[in-house]
């Protein structure tokens, strides 16, 4: 069952191709994961994956999406994520963590709150983009990095990379999708700029190439790192799949062993014709044409769909996150659907 082979990536070895995608879950306090992320993340680990990704983790306290995320700015929070590490890795599974900054789309409420701008005595704080121009209406205006605030931004990823490393994670993946900063750098319709950032295909993925490799100098040889992005804006003039091609070809060179491929988030009220793994063929045109790995994402939640896209090369690894929240244990349900063989922890076994 291709599902359920291994996937050597660098030094490690994914047990199988199910992939637990990044999920926001707005339950830290101050940047510091809490039980509730030990518990989330650890039973998705006890549930078969090969790999489970943090939620995206903010590099600083500008780029988170809300007060309720999670991040690696500081040392407390480091140390507050060692036991997660340990804990996912003591079943089998590799932790990875996904670094984020939300630029314009940072300082919101919680999606139970609305998911909208915080208001000043919210508790809102200052953004920034690469130009200013608001998400959506009512959205705060965000402050157009200059070359210091670049640099900034740069160096806020190297140094939660360190981090993420110190605090036992084994995989990186960095956040250029869903209409955060890196993706509001790549997309002409969020970035304005005139200068080296903006304007031509190169500049604008400049960013994206110096954030890469900020995290690849921190990250060792033999450990991976990942990159998301939205294949498309689904808008016309907007990033899209032949401009992506073109970036995943630059960061191939640059060290990134994996594509994980996302769609959207840039712009609001966009039409996206979802249906049953409607982003995959974004991710096999990714894997043929540049010649790097790709992970699927989107509404895959049959063991049959996920075993269809491994067996026919359309990506390399599944990453599933609603399916995941609903079944934390798809990979044990899948292996009993496909007739493999999948490892069960001493403590579950009478029930196997």
């Amino acid at each position: 069952m291709p599902l359920f082979e291994p996937l050597k990536q660098r030094s490690l070895t994914l047990r199988n191709r199910l992939v637990v995608a990044p999920m926001c879950q707005y339950s830290a306090t101050d940047g510091l994961p809490e039980a509730w992320h030990m518990v989330h993340l650890g039973s998705r680990a006890v549930g078969g994956a090969a790999l489970v990704i943090s939620e995206a983790t903010a590099v600083s306290p500008e780029g988170r999406i809300s007060a309720g995320d999670v991040g690696l700015w500081n040392e407390a929070q480091q140390q507050a994520w060692a036991p997660i590490t340990a804990f996912i890795h003591a079943q089998g599974a590799i932790a990875g963590v996904q670094l984020a900054h939300a630029g314009r789309k940072a300082s919101a409420q919680r999606p139970w709150d609305g998911g909208g701008a915080l208001a000043a005595g919210e508790g809102a704080w200052s953004t920034v983009a690469p130009s200013a121009l608001p998400f959506d209406a009512g959205w705060h205006v965000p402050a157009a990095l200059d070359e210091a605030g670049i640099a900034k931004v740069i160096d806020d990823f190297r140094a939660a990379a360190r981090r993420a490393l110190d605090a036992g994670f084994q995989l990186a993946e960095v956040h250029a999708a869903h209409g955060y900063l890196l993706h509001q750098f790549l997309s002409p319709l969020s970035n304005r700029r005139t200068d080296g950032y903006g304007g031509s295909f190169e500049n604008r993925t400049r960013l994206v190439r110096e954030v890469v490799g900020a995290v690849r100098e921190e990250w060792p040889d033999h450990l991976p790192v990942w990159l998301r992005i939205s294949a498309t804006d689904w808008v016309e003039g907007g990033w899209d799949i032949e401009q992506s091609v073109a970036l995943a070809k630059q960061v191939r060179e640059l060290g990134v062993e994996l594509i994980d491929v996302s769609s959207g988030g840039l712009v609001p009220r966009v039409s996206i014709p979802v249906a049953p793994g409607y982003q995959v063929p974004f991710a096999r045109r990714i894997r043929v044409e540049a010649g790097i790995a790709t992970g699927a994402v989107g509404l895959i939640n049959e063991p049959g769909q996920a075993e269809a896209i491994i067996t026919n090369g359309d990506a390399d690894v599944v990453l599933q996150a609603r399916e995941s929240l609903r079944d934390p244990y798809f990979p044990r349900r899948a292996a009993r659907a496909l007739g493999a063989s999948i490892d069960v922890p001493l403590q579950y076994q009478r029930a196997w």
